[in-house]
């Protein structure tokens, strides 16, 4: 009887062992992505994407220059440098590369990382002794399917939040397609050599373009307190009118303030904006609606959302009574799916405001018809209680005396774009509050 017992009881502990090292590997996998290391929970860590530039179709205008750009092919037997301003911090870094509108495979030959010199941005040397060899799924080399993106494998990178990032990415074959997918609006200054440079300290003899090309996203790991705040936007978030290689568009400048304040310093913001885009139709990108998934839903850690999109809508439109009406019509109803789409996945949505551009030689009319618009979509955005708070751009960088223009020492010319310390002026405009605590999942009902 006793034999039988200890029988039954080795039996259990053998389960219960392997069990426990079932859920370890599970762990492990989780969390490293099946690098091998149980450093640490997955549930009191997790991915969250600290950079990100929102994919385009590259136009013929911001090409990389010849001999990088062939006939037939691009980047072939060349090296791309950039540097990329991260959010949060971390000790384990991972990237994403996209050929979202490749129509030909994208083959990486080797990827490297590294801290720039001095730490700042858009310069094409780097730290010594900082540099890493970037690995996909063990191997140095990737090839990204046409619309597809490739996740690298985690690394070992120590990053400060607010700092500066180096990637160095060679290609030998190159993109043998012109479509090439990248984010032309940077205002951050990279660099194109031929042959393979990944592992030099510096590019004196590189090309500089004021572009990103093929990186789309940096990932960190976490603590369970750290998540994003992403923010859809046009040319006015992209930071058209900011300083190249200053970092002070309005989402850098709301980064600096939240990472003032303990309360809110292990929030990442991520800039989904392109110069042009619009939320109901197609214009220098993909359409809001069409790309809200990819640009936000699917990215790591993003607990919140900002909307600050649409006067490229009204300004396109015909400046006539019925066009307004109908553009005013469509914006409201697209904010409205918005929200639905963001808070089906636990996120919460604020809107900001669109800011005046009276004055200005492209959208402003005479009899005030897009005006008229940008109003009534303002005073949907203030009062109807769709979204869950609002911040109210429009108020802050508008002339009281004349509300249809921006006051005259914020904007960069145009009375459209706004400059460095207009972008300032906005980044002071978002109530920090929003962001003290990351929200439970939403009770949508």
């Amino acid at each position: 009887m006793l034999t039988s017992f200890v029988l039954v009881l080795a039996l259990v502990v053998t389960a219960s062992t392997l069990v426990a090292l079932v859920a370890l590997v599970e762990e492990t996998r989780a969390t490293e992505g099946g690098a091998g290391r149980p450093a640490v929970s997955s549930a009191a860590r997790h991915w969250v994407n600290t950079w990100t530039a929102m994919p385009q179709l590259t136009e013929p205008g911001n090409m990389p220059p010849p001999p990088f750009t062939e006939d037939r092919a691009v980047l072939a037997d060349t090296t791309l440098r950039q540097t990329v301003r991260v959010s949060t911090g971390g000790e384990r870094v991972r990237l994403r590369f996209s050929n979202a509108f490749g129509d030909t495979a994208l083959p990486l030959t080797a990827v490297t990382v590294a801290l720039p010199l001095d730490g700042r941005a858009g310069v094409a040397a780097i730290e010594p002794g900082t540099l890493r060899r970037v690995t996909f799924g063990g191997r140095g080399f990737a090839t990204v399917p046409a619309g597809a993106q490739v996740v690298s494998d985690a690394l070992d990178f120590a990053l400060r939040p607010g700092s500066n990032l180096t990637v160095t990415a060679y290609l030998a074959e190159g993109q043998p397609s012109l479509a090439l997918t990248s984010h032309p609006g940077s205002r951050t200054t990279s660099y194109l050599q031929k042959a393979d440079r990944t592992r030099d300290l510096d590019l004196p003899e590189a090309t500089p373009v004021n572009h990103w090309y093929l990186l789309s996203d940096v990932e960190v790991l976490s603590g369970r307190g750290t998540a994003a705040v992403a923010v859809l936007g046009d040319s006015l978030t992209d930071g058209r009118g900011s300083t190249t290689n200053g970092n002070n568009r309005w989402p850098d400048r709301f980064l600096d303030r939240l990472h003032a304040r303990a309360a809110t310093s292990d929030v990442a913001v991520l800039n989904q904006a392109a110069g042009g885009n619009r939320v109901l139709n197609d214009g220098l990108g993909p359409n809001v609606l069409a790309r809200l998934d990819r640009d936000v839903l699917s990215r790591s850690g993003v607990s919140w959302l900002v909307v600050f999109e649409g006067a490229n809508d009204i300004g396109t439109a015909a400046a006539t009574p019925a066009a307004q009406r109908s553009v005013t019509a469509e914006l409201i109803a697209a904010y409205e799916q918005i929200v639905l789409r963001a808070h089906a996945q636990g996120i919460r949505v604020y809107g900001a405001t669109l800011t005046p551009f009276g004055g200005n030689t492209m959208y402003d009319d005479p009899d005030g018809h897009r005006e008229s618009a940008r109003q009534a979509v303002n005073s949907w955005i203030r009062t109807s209680g769709r979204f869950d708070a609002v911040v109210d751009f429009d108020r802050a960088v508008r002339d009281p005396r004349d509300p249809r223009r921006l006051l005259s020492a914020l904007h960069d010319g145009d009375w459209l774009h706004l400059n460095p310390e207009g972008y300032r002026t906005l980044a002071s405009a978002v109530p920090l509050r929003l962001f003290r605590q990351v929200p439970a999942r939403l009770d949508v009902g």
